[in-house]
């Protein structure tokens, strides 16, 4: 296993929020970090997810929707929640050294101003945990 940190973000679906949230990451930490993301349920990567990224200069087109049970926490030294779904993880998960629950709203069924909208918030969040995964 590659020892550089993991970062895992995790949602209901993976089709929005942490979709987002793992493509900002793995643009600005590069190498430096393993990115992934996953879902509770996983389901497919909303169009207006992939529109919203774009439209910052980030290509979600060939990201894929995994499922949690796929991965090992012992593999990530941080687990983010985007969807308050961290009530509902099993305790190996939001024991890892760095576990937060950002609780973001869902844009589902909304017009692509509330995915930007959304889409800012994670970025700033983002932009914040990187320095303290990467430590």
């Amino acid at each position: 296993m590659d020892r550089k940190p993991g970062l895992l973000f995790v949602c209901q679906h993976n089709s929005r929020r942490s979709q987002m949230a793992e493509g900002f990451a793995k643009h600005w930490a590069g190498d430096r970090l393993r990115v992934y993301s996953a879902g509770l349920n996983p389901s497919s990567i909303d169009p207006l997810t992939i529109a919203a990224m774009a439209e910052v200069g980030i290509d979600l087109r060939s990201h894929t929707c995994d499922r949690l049970a796929d991965f090992d926490p012992a593999d990530f030294r941080a687990v983010i929640s985007l969807c308050g779904c961290g009530v509902h993880l099993p305790d190996p998960w939001t024991h890892v050294e760095m576990f937060e629950d950002w609780q973001l709203a869902d844009p589902a069924h909304q017009p692509l101003v509330v995915y930007r909208a959304i889409r800012d918030q994670i970025q700033s969040r983002v932009q914040q945990i990187l320095p303290r995964v990467l430590a």
